[in-house]
């Protein structure tokens, strides 16, 4: 039934039958705002960075701090619900990185990742003082050396660690083994090599150790090992280099419910999971407390997301597979397209109808395999019903495109029964705005 899943999401169905989203009938949003549209629940974003900021204090003290990684969903919107709630901005980008600051978070409050960040881009954090640059190679160290000579100042920093963990996620968002793009290894020595660069220069301040080991991790196992990694590097270090961490960042990275075979921990749990491993490894090592930070990005805002797409042909093969097509697709959620993700929907209209259907929800790009979810399980559909896809806050509006020249969508933030648009909707005339005529 589709009420089960409405509700497996978090989702009511109202008397109606309606979808709502935020306390706003979903019809009423795709009426006022059109479609495809990606409609965010205020209150159950607020929840999710809540939930992270109390567990926190709770299992840890008040020397700890969630931070939000915004390249999950970066707008000035966001940026200003988590800064209002309490986490920092972890920007990836100067592009993300001028979205927070024109959300009003304080420079102090933001930590700049990024595996080449140029040096345009070191220069903009510097000079605008971000909390923490996050270091990930050799390179970005010539790039530091070299701006804050410029600029006769100093930059604090954490490095990137890669600990050689490899959780069961897809490979496309693996971060944290030995292969990988990211950060300074452990196991081959250069994590200690650049502790040791780190410690000599004149114009920077070591201040910590962070490690991400990959996305839609659901599993906490790997989360406790790469947590117990970094606090026995930071021993290490104190010992045989005199080097103090200050600050431990243990990344993000938990996953959400897309589909029933999807069973993440609570954040709760998670974060509980965390702080424990790290408080029993210090005691172990007798280090002193650092300030410890986490990253959730997706478990913030995937599953307040929900985007509605409006029902255009149907197109159905005997014996085969009957593919309805809506008005999004690849150019608004990539997702699917580029690593497989799974996704559930119910028909908006009647989303207390039974799911009597198996269908192909396809999008309008021009490619066989834009096709957004390949066994949806709905009631019959027809041209101009309205879809509801969950779980789409995360990774889908940051990911979006032009292809095909579509402009992208609009982005709605609803609650406590109203609508509200963070995001315009791009126009056609907003395509051509950086064209040139010959």
């Amino acid at each position: 039934m589709s009420p089960a899943i409405a509700g497996a999401h978090g989702f009511r169905v109202n008397n109606a039958g309606h979808l709502e989203i935020g306390g706003v009938d979903a019809l009423a949003l795709a009426r006022d705002f059109g479609t495809p549209l990606h409609v965010l629940d205020e209150e159950r974003l607020r929840a999710n960075c809540r939930e992270y900021r109390d567990t926190l204090a709770e299992a840890y003290g008040p020397n700890a701090r969630a931070i939000f990684a915004s390249k999950a969903c970066c707008t000035i919107a966001t940026c200003q619900i988590a800064h209002q709630e309490g986490l920092g901005v972890d920007v990836a980008s100067g592009g993300e990185l001028h979205t927070a600051l024109r959300a009003g978070v304080p420079a102090r409050d933001l930590y700049f990742h990024g595996n080449n960040k140029t040096l345009d881009e070191v220069e903009y954090g510097l000079r605008t003082g971000v909390g923490r640059c996050v270091v990930d190679n050799e390179h970005e160290f010539d790039l530091l050396e070299t701006v804050t000579a410029r600029l006769d100042t100093t930059a604090d920093i954490l490095l990137r660690l890669t600990p050689g963990i490899e959780p069961h996620t897809h490979q496309a968002i693996r971060t944290g083994g030995v292969d990988s793009k990211f950060g300074f290894g452990m196991l081959d020595g250069a994590a200690y090599r650049a502790v040791v660069r780190a410690s000599r220069m004149p114009r920077v301040r070591l201040r910590g150790l962070h490690a991400h080991i990959g996305s839609q991790v659901c599993d906490l196992e790997p989360f406790r090992m790469s947590a117990a990694a970094l606090v026995d590097f930071a021993a290490r270090i104190r010992d045989e280099l005199d080097v103090t961490v200050e600050e431990l960042n243990l990344g993000g990275g938990l996953g959400i419910r897309y589909v029933p075979a999807d069973e993440p921990p609570r954040i709760a749990d998670f974060v509980r999971a965390l702080a424990g491993v790290v408080t029993a490894r210090l005691g172990a090592h007798r280090l002193s407390h650092p300030r410890l930070f986490l990253e959730p990005g997706r478990s913030i805002v995937g599953s307040a997301g929900v985007t509605l797409y409006t029902v255009g042909a149907v197109k159905s093969i005997p014996g085969v597979r009957t593919y309805v097509s809506v008005d999004g697709g690849m150019f608004e959620n990539p997702r699917p397209a580029l690593y497989g993700a799974q996704y559930e929907a119910v028909a908006a209209a009647r989303a207390a109808d039974a799911a009597t259907d198996t269908v192909a929800v396809a999008g309008r790009c021009c490619e066989s395999g834009d096709v957004l979810i390949w066994e949806a399980r709905l009631p019959p559909v027809r041209s101009g019903d309205l879809l509801a896809v969950f779980g789409t806050g995360a990774y889908t509006y940051s990911m979006a495109s032009n292809y095909n020249r579509f402009p992208r969508p609009a982005v709605v933030l609803a609650g406590h029964g109203r609508g509200r648009c963070v995001v315009e909707r791009e126009t056609y005339d907003d395509l051509l705005r950086k064209d040139v005529s010959l």
